[in-house]
């Protein structure tokens, strides 16, 4: 037999043993839930850090203004995304003109968005209190007027590659928009993408416009402010998974359907490398606002959300460069299933 004295020596001893392995454990687990707190507090207090928006004041001039207005109606999208109602049973989803910028448009998880998100009033009503360089900061390094960060949606990585003529003279147009009273709510983005927006706020020199008889460079100019690599690129939760310009980017519109983007690299099968120039241009001529307010469609038939009606007043030039430039990207065999009804 084992001695009872011996025995619980051992068994005293063993205990000690545990209660250090705890203690340590403790304190590892301690540690890291202080680590974690600290860098939840730094992303969410020390960043990002942007300079204080430019004390600025734009000059309005008949020539800025007609180029603000061709850019925020017709080549940047802004109408798309800014305008709260909409024709859902016509091709291309165009807004009711009464309620145009005026807000409120909204993404939810029902919309596989990591959040519920709002798009910002951005007539006088909301914007008429900010500053000229706090709508320039917003549009080219993407914050509030508080510095808060904007949800990327809103694409002012693309926006700060633009030249400071056409920034300022988008503000100076948003400023003659017709105020609509609209008070929108406040975005609400899922843990942990609120905080890892923060680290990928980053501020840019402006670019600068090429003169459009350097044809391709041109084309990129306005490819990159009508955001077509944002909406034609698979991305997902912010991470492109697909090349770049060949589609496949999902939007999920209920009760519309789920839409993705169209493959547009010059693949002659799957993407528009078998459309001419002019058939290109014709394309988007072709659908003004009045046309696809003419385009109605039945429950469960093929919609988009491209902003057909808003691009079509980009000019036949314009649209060429645009043409022009994608025929020189990577031509990648995608095939796209651009609407599905969705199932009930």
């Amino acid at each position: 037999r084992s001695r009872p004295g011996g025995g619980g020596k051992h068994f005293l001893g063993a205990g000690e043993g545990n209660l250090k392995i705890l203690k340590i454990v403790a304190w590892i687990v301690l540690i890291l839930v202080v680590t974690i707190a600290a860098g939840a507090n730094y992303l969410r207090f020390g960043l990002p850090r942007v300079a204080a928006a430019p004390d600025i004041t734009i000059e309005v001039t008949p020539d800025g203004l007609a180029r603000g207005r061709y850019l925020v109606e017709h080549v940047m999208g802004c109408m798309s995304c800014h305008s709260p109602a909409r024709h859902g049973d016509r091709y291309s989803l165009p807004p009711i003109i009464e309620r145009k910028g005026a807000g409120g448009l909204f993404f939810t998880p029902e919309n596989r968005f990591p959040g519920t998100l709002y798009a910002k009033n951005i007539t006088p009503h909301n914007l008429g209190s900010w500053s000229d360089g706090e709508i320039v900061r917003a549009l080219t390094v993407g914050v509030d007027r508080e510095g808060e960060p904007i949800f990327p949606l809103m694409p002012s990585r693309f926006y700060a590659q633009l030249d400071r003529r056409d920034i300022y003279a988008v503000v100076a147009y948003l400023r003659t928009l017709k105020p609509v009273v609209n008070v929108v709510q406040k975005s609400q983005i899922d843990f942990p993408l609120n905080l890892i927006i923060r680290t990928e706020i980053e501020e840019r020199d402006f670019g600068q416009r090429p003169e459009p008889s350097d044809n391709l460079a041109y084309g990129r100019y306005m490819t990159t402010a009508a955001g077509c690599i944002d909406c034609h690129t698979n991305i997902v939760d912010g991470q492109a998974l697909g090349e770049r310009f060949a589609g496949g980017r999902e939007f999920y519109t209920p009760p519309v359907g789920l839409i993705r983007s169209a493959n547009i690299t010059p693949d002659k099968q799957t993407g528009i490398g078998d459309w001419n120039r002019e058939a290109f241009i014709e394309r988007f001529k072709s659908m003004t606002p009045e046309a696809v307010m003419e385009m109605k469609v039945e429950p469960g038939e093929a919609n988009t959300l491209m902003p057909w009606w808003e691009f079509s007043g980009m000019t036949r030039q314009d649209l060429g460069a645009i043409y022009d430039y994608l025929m020189t990207q990577k031509s990648v065999r995608a095939e796209i299933v651009t609407f599905e009804p969705i199932k009930k």
